[in-house]
């Protein structure tokens, strides 16, 4: 009798807990409202002196990011083949995450169409970058690199409303 209500005693708590619990829908988040849109690069700063740089082209939806990347370089890093007279473009998606003054981007590398990248010419795997935000208004963005410390002077082409989409 008693290791019945010792066995009763653990179930209802349980029983109740597993009540309780709510499944989330499967939709994407609606990430932070002022990301919302397609941002542009400028410039990149003193990119005459540089061996190599980067122009970036962010579209920022919901939580969701795609980039695409045209890199100009003087110097071949890679295969001749890949080369190609010194301006490339790379492309990568994924999810974004703005934590007080910084922005997280974590995604992976991925061919022109945004479908996953397993092989070929630059970069594979992941894209994991962060950045420091130094300014935000409604179409300008000014961040910086955690990793380099270059700037990035983004300004606002076209702006997006979230409509949070299933997965």
């Amino acid at each position: 009798m008693l290791r019945k209500g010792f066995y009763l005693a653990l179930l209802v708590p349980c029983i109740l807990l597993f009540m309780s619990c709510q499944r989330l829908p499967d939709v994407q988040g609606k990430g932070s409202g002022f990301m919302q849109g397609v941002w542009v690069q400028d410039a990149v700063p003193d990119a005459e002196k540089l061996l190599s740089n980067t122009h970036h082209r962010f579209k920022i939806t919901c939580d969701s990011f795609y980039v695409d990347l045209t890199t100009y370089s003087k110097v071949n890093y890679y295969a001749d083949s890949c080369f190609q007279n010194g301006i490339w473009k790379e492309y990568a998606k994924g999810v974004y995450l703005v934590r007080s003054d910084s922005v997280f981007f974590e995604g992976t590398y991925t061919k022109a169409n945004y479908k996953q990248k397993l092989s070929g010419c630059y970069q594979t795997g992941r894209y994991i970058k962060s950045f420091k935000i130094k300014e935000a208004s409604s179409d300008k963005l000014l961040l910086e690199s955690t990793n380099n410390q270059r700037e990035l002077r983004l300004t606002l082409n076209e702006r997006i409303t979230c409509v949070p989409r299933e997965l």
